[in-house]
């Protein structure tokens, strides 16, 4: 799988992205995968993709595998690498009704869409692929480029919840970056479940990017609630012990919060990953509801090479 010259860049928008910090982590990248000696690449925690729409312009490998534990947004990168003039067709379509309308008749068409969006999903099987998956995808879409912060946010029900975001002229589809995304995406591995099921994908020269939910920073009230079940100190526990158990077998980087933002004493991470490196960088965020406490702050990148 060569580099591309293909521009892709992510279709969706992403709670915690990482779209700015590519600069920053072009230099916490092994060498081996600077030398192009990296075979397969892999990301357990996909969400936006934003580091793999920037690898693989630069980087070749000869197998990618992007997982997530929601089944939706795999879904989404199904339909969009195998169907996309379906979910473009689709979009343009929702893209002409929702644009020329007021707030109060976006607002109908939102939460309509969001609750077909909700009974959807307990009807399909996503181990299947059929043209009802395209419509949930495109659905996917539509919401996540019109609902508030591009947020993916599940009630106890399992059900997407985030409200309308106020946008006067939200791109809604975006042809060209969509037919890219999907040449892009034609030859990789996509699955959905828990990020332990890609350890069977690790070969010789396996570099994996590891971007979970991120451990709220001390004070705040940081967003975790990504599917129905928290991603929780537990869990965190449970990737670093996964961490720990193939990195012998393969190049790992990981990104979380720096605790030390909100509280200097808290050495969380340091004591998770005590065999690893561990680095800062620097990311513009919003970690307080109060705008005077929004900026630049420091995240952690965390390596085993």
């Amino acid at each position: 799988m060569l580099a591309t010259e293909i521009e892709a860049k992510p279709f969706l928008k992403w709670a915690g992205g990482k779209r700015q910090l590519l600069e920053q982590f072009e230099l916490e990248y092994p060498e081996s995968l600077k030398n192009n000696e990296i075979k397969t690449y892999i990301e357990p925690f996909v969400g936006g993709g934003a580091v793999f729409f920037e690898l693989i312009k630069h980087y070749n490998f000869e197998k990618i595998v992007l997982n997530d534990a929601n089944h939706e947004l795999i879904n989404t990168y199904k339909s969009v690498k195998n169907e996309v003039n379906a979910v473009i067709e689709r979009l343009k379509e929702m893209e002409e009704e929702y644009l020329p309308l007021d707030l109060e008749k976006r607002k109908e068409i939102y939460y309509a869409r969001r609750d077909k969006f909700n009974a959807e999903k307990k009807e399909l099987n996503f181990n299947k692929f059929t043209k009802a998956h395209i419509e949930h995808a495109a659905k996917f879409i539509f919401l996540n480029r019109t609902c508030f912060n591009g947020l993916y946010r599940q009630n106890q029900s399992g059900e997407f919840n985030v409200p309308i975001g106020r946008y006067k002229n939200p791109t809604i589809c975006n042809e060209e970056n969509l037919t890219a995304a999907s040449k892009a995406l034609e030859n990789v591995i996509l699955t959905s479940g828990d990020f332990e099921k890609t350890e069977k994908y690790i070969e010789d020269q396996t570099f994996i990017y590891i971007d979970p939910p991120y451990r709220p920073l001390p004070g705040t009230k940081s967003f975790t609630k990504y599917a129905r079940a928290d991603f929780n100190e537990e869990s965190q526990n449970r990737l670093a012990d996964w961490a720990e158990k193939i990195s012998e077998d393969a190049y790992l980087m990981l990104s979380n919060s720096n605790p030390k933002n909100t509280d200097p004493e808290d050495n969380f991470f340091e004591e998770l990953y005590y065999e690893f490196s561990i680095s800062e960088v620097s990311a513009k965020r919003s970690i307080n509801s109060n705008a005077a406490k929004r900026g630049e702050i420091t995240e952690l990148v965390i390596k085993n090479y």
